[in-house]
């Protein structure tokens, strides 16, 4: 199937629809990562992902992984550690630390990062614009865990996170969906299917579902109109 070019314009946030995507859910290429074209992309469940020697990829796998907060799974051993309030943590007090930290974090099997220093800036100006979100996890005053993505209308899209001593990105994440759980969220797309995701509830739906629920989350706005999320 054909990898559709996107624009250079900025004033043109088309994108093809997401059922001519490959197989491995490779859509697009091209473009910018505007915040307006980012949000063009979230509003249709599109998004990208790519690194430094290639061009901005726009995806949109089949099926998608989905995690529906009413169905957040927690292990009893990460709900006691929670009591125990072992970690301090806050949502939005420093968005640039937690996406630095995603950044710049050791992945087994990663040689590198796809969290690239134009991706960071746009995911910045994104927050700045209130889209964009983070949750973060300290120790002692210290950053040890982490994660944001974007947040549109009743809609959350998990972008990346990061821990730098054992279970901070868990309870991170925790607070977080019991957060968007209590905003009236629908769901938080998790993009990639993960064993750590599973383990919380993620499941995988078909594309054409999640769709369906991206275009009600957002209350039937048009591309490149989504409103800020319940955040």
């Amino acid at each position: 199937m054909p990898i559709y070019a996107l624009s250079d314009d900025p004033g043109d946030l088309r994108f093809p629809p997401p059922r001519l995507a490959e197989p491995g859910g490779l859509l697009a290429v091209g473009g910018d990562l505007s915040v307006p074209r980012l949000i063009a992309a979230y509003s249709q469940g599109i998004f990208p992902w790519y690194d430094d020697d290639s061009p901005i990829l726009w995806w949109s796998p089949d099926p998608r992984p989905v995690l529906f907060p009413a169905e957040l799974h927690v292990p009893r051993r990460l709900e006691r550690l929670l009591r125990q309030n072992r970690f301090e943590v806050t949502l939005n007090t420093d968005f640039l630390a937690v996406i630095t930290a995603c950044a710049r974090v050791h992945r087994p099997g990663q040689p590198g990062t796809w969290i690239t220093a134009e991706m960071v800036a746009a995911y910045v100006a994104l927050h700045r614009a209130g889209f964009a979100h983070s949750v973060e996890a300290r120790q002692d005053g210290v950053l040890v865990g982490g994660a944001y993505g974007v947040a549109l209308g009743r809609a959350f899209f998990g972008e990346s996170m990061f821990h730098l001593v054992p279970e901070a990105s868990k309870a991170a994440f925790v607070t977080l969906a019991r957060h968007l759980y209590a905003r009236g969220c629908s769901f938080i797309d998790c993009q990639q299917t993960t064993e750590h995701m599973a383990r919380f509830g993620c499941r995988e739906i078909p594309r054409e579902e999640f769709l369906q629920l991206v275009r009600a989350a957002l209350g039937l706005h048009g591309a490149g109109r989504g409103e800020k999320g319940r955040f």
